[in-house]
């Protein structure tokens, strides 16, 4: 009897193998579709007594078609989501090996940095190398010296959908971790700097999903690398011209986290400076909106004053938590620069931020109160410290000029005043 269906599962796994190698795009579909259906969460073992001890020759069928078919999409979401069901089986490592024999990493690779392919096909094969990472070490090795670090980034940079970014920045995660053979910091081909970087690198691209994601999982990789690389700071304090305030908000507290790294000075002088822009920058962008007054458009507050009153919130959270970071930033002439921003007419939520932020510094140390009194004068003074949040409702524009033109410079902490 066993004998008996030995045989006729055999025939039957002949005629689905036949049928294929003779069926047009239709028949493989529905053949792919019936193989999806019936063999989900399948281990290796069931797999194999489902094609009678052959499943290898129908998966090198679905390898080959993948790696003719994958620049057209034809049946691409069904060829991928079958093999995902081999590479997904427990006790399977055998079906793992054989479809990274013929490239099949290199393709998937291919797959997610194609323009033409859609996002559902990228999604899909993103979810196969999440397989292969997942399978151990060695296979983790094998994409990451494969280029696959850049490539996912970029599938991440480029995409749209919210599944595609989710599924990039899961499999840079895991890529970044338990990987021992790139664990070595110094070197710059080791695939935990890699996806360090690859996410920095993200941090100017245009999705600002993408950007929100970065900035996630950097504060996940950060504590891994135990370094912080320079590079962090420029895009970094460019994201807080974002308008998207989720994107504004990862970004504060990747800042909040490297307070305790080796780019916490500069981060904390490039906040400062930002509170002043630069003359060219706000000429240069209303110039740019002259030339296109032709143009209806919503009108949006100019990127360095939206920058401006971000870096005033960021100072005034960074300075809460830490009375060390507070002095810092009054060394580097913070209050200077919060009062400046205090009388900027032109945006009134940098007038809020840098007025909250500058009473803080105010009640926490006596010589920065001492001084902001002597540069306001009483009557201003006593209005900013009854209510700070809503001061730039009440501000006479010889107000905004004292504080725009303030000379406060506190070149020696004294004292502080909890």
């Amino acid at each position: 009897m066993g004998s008996s269906k030995q045989q006729t599962s055999i025939s039957r796994v002949m005629g689905i193998l036949q049928e294929w190698d003779k069926g047009a795009k239709q028949v493989r579909k529905k053949i792919l579709e019936d193989f999806i259906a019936q063999n989900q969460n399948k281990t290796g073992p069931e797999l194999e007594q489902e094609f009678a001890q052959a499943a290898s020759l129908f998966l090198t069928r679905l390898t080959a078609w993948l790696r003719l078919s994958y620049m057209t999409g034809v049946c691409l979401n069904e060829l991928l989501r079958a093999i995902t069901v081999f590479l997904s089986a427990s006790s399977g490592h055998k079906f793992m090996a054989e479809f990274m024999e013929v490239g099949g990493t290199l393709t998937l690779l291919e797959i997610i940095g194609l323009k033409q392919a859609k996002e559902s096909d990228k999604a899909e094969a993103l979810r196969c190398l999440h397989q292969i990472a997942n399978a151990g070490r060695k296979y983790k090795e094998l994409i990451c010296e494969s280029y696959g670090i850049r490539a996912i980034a970029e599938c991440l940079a480029k995409a749209k959908e919210e599944d595609t970014q989710d599924a990039c920045k899961n499999l840079l995660l895991m890529l970044a971790q338990g990987n021992p053979k790139f664990q070595n910091q110094a070197s710059y081909s080791n695939s935990l700097f890699c996806v360090y970087k690859g996410f920095i690198a993200l941090l100017p691209c245009s999705s600002p999903k993408a950007q929100q994601m970065a900035c996630s999982a950097l504060r996940i990789v950060q504590p891994i690398i135990g370094t912080a690389n320079p590079t962090i700071i420029e895009p970094l304090l460019n994201l807080l011209r974002t308008l998207h305030l989720e994107v504004q908000f990862e970004t504060i507290e990747l800042i909040k986290d490297l307070m305790d790294y080796e780019v916490a000075d500069s981060l904390l002088s490039g906040l400062v400076s930002l509170l002043k822009p630069a003359l060219e920058d706000i000429l240069a962008r209303h110039e740019a909106d002259d030339e296109d007054s032709i143009q209806p458009k919503i009108s949006a507050p100019l990127p360095v004053f939206v920058q401006q009153a971000a870096a005033a919130k960021t100072i005034g959270i960074l300075a809460r938590d830490s009375n060390q970071v507070a002095e810092k930033l009054i060394q580097l002439r913070v209050t200077h620069r919060l009062m400046y921003a205090m009388g900027n007419t032109d945006y009134a939520d940098s007038q809020r931020q840098a007025s909250i932020s500058l009473e803080h510094f105010c009640r926490t140390f006596s010589i920065v109160d001492d001084h902001v009194r002597d540069a306001m004068g009483e009557t201003l003074y006593d209005l900013f410290m009854s209510n700070p949040e809503t001061l730039y409702l009440n501000l006479t524009h010889v107000q905004a000029d004292v504080l725009v033109s303030n000379k406060v410079n506190i070149p020696k902490l004294k004292q502080i005043t909890d």
